[in-house]
């Protein structure tokens, strides 16, 4: 048991200084080649941090448990969502650039629209809907790099430059070496760190008598979204707030078209029906539902008046806290 203590607590150490420098490289390359930070975390970031899901779902597919995927990306979408972004709304409301938010947002809804067509008309997940999700994620690629490249040509005069530098340093942005080591070596810590916290968080749970059914809701459930937590926690810390907001959104997105995308298309699967509510599959009543609703409340006001306030944090917390409820409940 010391052992595994220990373990978790290195687990702790990683993933909090690879938030560290994950959010350092992160803003030292929006700073150098001129692109906002929402837009940096809405991509670069997003597939760091998403990285651990898409190898859990490979193998998982491969292995013949793609219905894996389909849990674990709805239910990313939710946490990042109700969870993640709420801290951020709540504890750092403030503007969002609807410019930058208005790409990520789109695509999300396109791709969610994909899903739930697949979800409640046909009932299964075909490899042809795996291939759409991954040709909606090399399009909006495409389209990310382009207006990345056309915003590095153009001045910013959104984002002050002291402000947006790593901490400590005012002098000038980092070099792009520096800035992709530090974004590389800080994802692979962060990784490494939320696999020692989820294994051994497990163990400790477990030899304290805590049910196999919490554990899943709350450690697993939390802890796949580790990497987003722990970006959206330093990223306040750090008041790139935008980088947070651009992270979830883009996580979410990638949820959605490149874990579950790449695992249907190597083992489709149909839709999950072993866990039933009011007599209902509880995925078409109560997950896919709640998976729209929190990504409604999170981006449409936000693209409205331009920016994120208190009350939609507190609503998504709420929100969250009674879906672990149902969930515990039912």
């Amino acid at each position: 048991m010391v052992v595994t203590v220990l373990l978790f607590i290195l687990g702790l150490v990683l993933l909090i200084k690879g938030g560290d420098w994950f959010v350092d490289g992160s803003v030292g390359i929006a700073r150098r080649f001129n692109v906002p930070e929402l837009l940096i975390g809405a991509t670069v970031v997003s597939i760091g941090t998403t990285l651990p899901e898409v190898l859990v779902s490979a193998g998982a597919a491969v292995s013949g448990q793609s219905q894996l995927a389909y849990g674990n990306a709805i239910g990313s979408v939710i946490c990042n969502t109700a969870l993640i972004a709420a801290i951020s709304a709540t504890l750092t409301p403030g503007p969002c650039e609807r410019k930058s938010l208005k790409l990520p947002v789109i695509f999300f809804f396109i791709a969610a629209g994909v899903y739930s067509i697949a979800a409640y008309v046909f009932g299964t997940f075909s490899r042809l809907t795996g291939i759409i999700l991954l040709a909606i994620f090399v399009v909006y690629m495409f389209l990310t790099v382009k207006k990345a490249f056309a915003a590095s040509k153009e001045p910013d005069f959104s984002q002050p430059l002291p402000d947006s530098l790593p901490a400590g340093d005012n002098k000038e942005a980092p070099s792009i070496g520096k800035s992709v080591l530090l974004l590389v070596v800080g994802a692979a810590m962060i990784a490494f760190g939320a696999d020692l916290l989820i294994d051994n968080g497990t163990l400790i749970a477990q030899a304290l008598g805590v049910p196999q059914s919490v554990i899943g809701l709350t450690i697993i459930a939390i802890g796949t979204s580790l990497p987003e937590l722990i970006t959206a926690i330093t990223s306040i810390r750090k008041k790139h707030g935008a980088l947070s907001v651009g992270n979830v959104i883009g996580a979410n997105l990638f949820n959605l078209v490149l874990v579950s995308g790449l695992a249907v298309t190597l083992s489709p699967f149909d839709v999950p029906a072993e866990k039933q509510l009011f007599g209902m599959n509880a995925s078409f009543v109560l997950d896919l539902p709640v998976m729209w609703a929190v990504m409604l409340i999170f981006t449409l006001p936000a693209l409205v008046r331009n920016k994120i306030s208190r009350a939609q944090g507190i609503i998504l917390l709420a929100i969250y806290a009674a879906f672990l409820t149902v969930q515990l409940l039912f």
